[in-house]
């Protein structure tokens, strides 16, 4: 039988967890990833630099950077194509206008009546099947993704 009480996650290890800063798991994280860089890579790859891709941060200081982009997120799986817009204000969803081309997604009327944003899909895109869900003011909308196996061949000719 596996012992569990030597388990490094117990209730000191949880209670302890919930007494750490952001601040301290930030700079342990740096430390160990200049710990782990050999030598040579070490001025390279700064980890501030590498941490600051996974930094999710709060909304409003991506909406400083560009007041006039929509925020939101676009990733794909190997059958769907997902979209996630944060949804401030509820009366958003009423007024809001959403389209799909092959690789494109339009967002129209919000956060103001004459605004249309674009946001460029990673793969090509059915023309049916779309579904979008509101929750915990999250917009997601799920586009399953189209396969094209139609290749056409281009040949080369030779003027010379």
């Amino acid at each position: 039988m596996f012992p569990w009480n030597l388990f490094p996650f117990n209730k000191e290890m949880k209670n302890m967890m919930q007494q750490m800063k952001p601040e301290e798991i930030e700079k342990y994280v740096k430390d160990m990833l200049s710990k782990m860089l050999p030598q040579n890579m070490q001025g390279m790859v700064n980890p501030s630099d590498f941490l600051n891709k996974f930094h999710t941060g709060d909304s409003a200081a991506h909406a400083s950077a560009n007041p006039d982009q929509l925020q939101s997120s676009v990733f794909e799986t190997h059958d769907h194509i997902f979209v996630r817009i944060p949804i401030i204000e509820e009366d958003w969803l009423k007024k809001m206008r959403l389209y799909h081309t092959s690789n494109q997604m339009i967002i129209e009327h919000i956060p103001n009546s004459n605004d249309k944003h674009t946001i460029t899909l990673p793969a090509l895109v059915k023309k049916k099947g779309a579904t979008a869900s509101h929750k915990d003011g999250m917009l997601e909308i799920k586009i399953p993704k189209s396969i094209d196996m139609q290749f056409s061949e281009i040949d080369v000719t030779d003027k010379s």
